[in-house]
């Protein structure tokens, strides 16, 4: 049988990581947060004293990158947000990246979250979700999320930084973030994490339904 692949994409700060790792635990999948593969690959080359927005410096780190390097503990933060976005912006990245987001997911399935999961990564997904809340609670919670790491930081910056992201990653040629035509819209802004998630798993079980 085909493997059961659920592609999860959207904006930073939308819940998008919190509600995979929740459907992957009920739904006994593996669950991959392809943003890390970004994130790693950024700070490889920050830790080359590189630029991430190098084609060169960005192929070089993402051909040195182990499994290991995703289990780091300075993958989350303004800097690595920025190397990140950077690194996601070059095609050759990307093309690079796909064959691990495809291998990891081919033989016993997964949840997978990012941003070109459902439109180029797995377009054919049993389930896809685009997770989605505004701008301004987006920013609330990653202003939130960098307090509990020790991070001073003021939520106008937050907000003004996440802005910056969300038009990069819409208006990059190599595969932008957008809405796969035939996905789920969830809109988090004023959902909690349960909610969010029973949305979600009522979407997901009623696409498994019909595929049986």
């Amino acid at each position: 049988m085909t493997p059961v692949i659920i592609a999860i994409d959207g904006p930073a700060g939308a819940g998008k990581g919190t509600l995979a790792r929740c459907l992957a635990a009920s739904l006994g999948l593996p669950y991959l947060d392809t943003g890390l593969l970004y994130r790693a690959v950024g700070r490889l080359v920050l830790d080359a004293g590189g630029d991430p927005t190098d084609p060169l410096a960005a192929g070089a780190a993402m051909v040195s990158l182990r499994p290991t390097d995703l289990d780091r503990s300075d993958l989350r933060g303004p800097l690595a947000d920025a190397a990140a976005a950077a690194v996601a912006a070059i095609p050759g990245v990307r093309t690079g990246l796909l064959a691990f987001q495809r291998e990891f997911a081919s033989r016993d399935g997964a949840v997978l979250d990012g941003r070109d999961i459902g439109t180029v990564i797995f377009p054919d997904a049993i389930a896809k979700l685009f997770v989605t809340a505004s701008l301004r609670e987006r920013a609330r919670r990653r202003w939130l999320e960098l307090g509990t790491q020790g991070l001073d930081t003021d939520i106008a910056t937050v907000e003004a930084d996440m802005k910056q992201r969300d038009d990069g990653d819409s208006a990059r040629a190599a595969a932008p973030l957008r809405e796969a035509d035939d996905c789920f819209r969830l809109d988090t802004s004023e959902m909690d994490a349960e909610a969010a998630f029973q949305s979600a798993l009522s979407f997901v079980r009623s696409r498994l339904a019909g595929r049986r």
